[in-house]
């Protein structure tokens, strides 16, 4: 498996990552977006759908509560998940879990799935870099992205 490791010192940085990695995605592909509350997930997927689906205006909010939002695309369907509340990968059946894999998924809290994590997904980890000085809940603080996996493309 391929593994990157990146310093994103700002948002811009964290949003370029992913406009990159969108260009790389097929359809069928699972990217799995990892890492503690704050650290850019959001920030990321933001930039990701809206590139894949090529409106830089795209309303993309959090599916944190409707744990997964559909949107289309040139490639075809993309499902964004949001794991964290989900009680258990036996739930994902409910929220169309097969279906959405014909697609594109994007997943925040992939570790949720346990048995269900494609073996072919992109793992991108965010790590938050705090400096020191700095409000560790600024908007632009630095962080670090872990890429796992897709080595015929990274």
């Amino acid at each position: 498996m391929t593994t990157r490791n990146l310093m994103l010192n700002t948002r811009s940085e964290t949003e370029a990552l992913a406009r990159r990695l969108a260009g790389l995605t097929r359809s069928g592909d699972a990217i799995l977006l990892s890492g503690p509350l704050g650290a850019g997930k959001s920030v990321f997927a933001r930039a990701f759908l809206r590139t894949l689906c090529n409106d830089p205006t795209l309303d993309v909010p959090s599916p944190t509560f409707t744990l997964v939002q559909p949107y289309d695309s040139p490639l075809g369907e993309v499902s964004h998940f949001d794991l964290w509340r989900l009680q258990g990968p036996e739930a994902l059946e409910e929220l169309g879990w097969d279906d959405a894999r014909t697609g594109i998924v994007l997943v925040e809290w992939p570790e949720r799935l346990e048995d269900l994590t494609p073996p072919d997904a992109l793992h991108v980890t965010l790590k938050p870099r705090p400096v020191a000085g700095q409000d560790p809940d600024a908007e632009d603080q630095p962080r670090e992205a872990v890429l796992a996996g897709w080595a015929d493309r990274l």
